[in-house]
């Protein structure tokens, strides 16, 4: 399907790129860390049919603008409302706002801000786990080794971020194989992350403050993700008023890439439910 790339400005002038497919009501997805504009493509693809998809490429990740020093939820949470007030802005219609991970985390911060724009929300596993002081040390590691462009001692501090176990990285090794990472892409990446990482050292592990979300939401998890995922997602379930949780069977944190039929089918549900409410 044909996609159209816009620019979006947010409040302080960072200018996003946001890509656009489909036609019906507006759905926002919103994508992780080490994401970019490709991280929702199949998902996008089987939801523009009967939806009006918009991607926007977050603050940090190109060809989004790339502000210099460093970043937090606030400015994220401005950008991310500037795109769903875009996103409403050609029917009227208030927006379906869907995160991952880090992207889910910023939905519950945009939400929790300003739902005016907001018709629903839904989240696959945000890593509220992974905030404050305590990875600081990490931001650290991490900013110690970007700057010598050292991409084992990057990837050893973010596996202790997202709390990866050890069989599952070398799984993803022994699936890359010889493969080299396009450098241009893989410092996009890289970059991304830093940012991602100052703001989650800047943020807090409290979910109870996600009670104060009053859109319909849906929490989403994969069954094989590892803890401390799975409590994580389970309580924030429970502390937002009437929220719904689904547990993909068989999936874990990468189900927007190997089930994306799944996690398009799930979202159109949830969508119509809300629609006929």
């Amino acid at each position: 399907m044909t996609s159209h790339d816009h620019h979006v400005e947010s409040a302080d002038g960072t200018r996003l790129v946001v890509r656009r497919l489909g036609a019906g009501d507006p759905v926002v997805l919103v994508h992780g860390s080490g994401g970019g504009l490709h991280s929702w493509a199949t998902v996008a693809d089987d939801l523009a049919d009967d939806h009006e998809v918009w991607m926007p490429a977050r603050r940090g990740y190109g060809p989004s603008d790339v502000p210099p020093g460093p970043k937090s939820f606030a400015e994220e949470t401005a950008d991310l409302t500037a795109v769903v007030a875009a996103a409403r802005q050609p029917s009227g219609k208030p927006v379906h706002l869907v995160g991952a991970s880090y992207g889910a985390t910023l939905a519950l911060h945009t939400a929790s801000a300003d739902s005016r724009d907001v018709r629903s929300l839904a989240v696959f596993e945000p890593p509220l786990f992974a905030a404050g002081a305590e990875i600081a040390p990490l931001l650290d590691e991490y900013r110690t080794a970007f700057e010598r462009d050292d991409a084992g001692a990057m990837a050893a501090a973010l596996n202790g971020v997202t709390r990866v176990p050890a069989e599952v990285v070398a799984a993803f090794a022994a699936a890359a194989g010889d493969r080299t990472p396009d450098p241009v892409e893989a410092r996009r990446s890289a970059i991304g992350w830093l940012h991602d990482l100052e703001a989650l050292a800047g943020d807090s592990t409290d979910i109870v403050r996600w009670s104060s979300i009053t859109v319909p939401t849906l929490v989403l998890s994969g069954a094989d993700t590892w803890e401390p995922m799975p409590t994580t997602t389970h309580t924030l379930a429970a502390t937002i008023p009437a929220a719904r949780h689904v547990v993909w069977p068989g999936q874990s944190h990468f189900a927007t890439m190997t089930a994306p039929a799944l996690v398009a089918d799930t979202l159109r549900q949830f969508f119509a439910e809300i629609s006929a409410a």
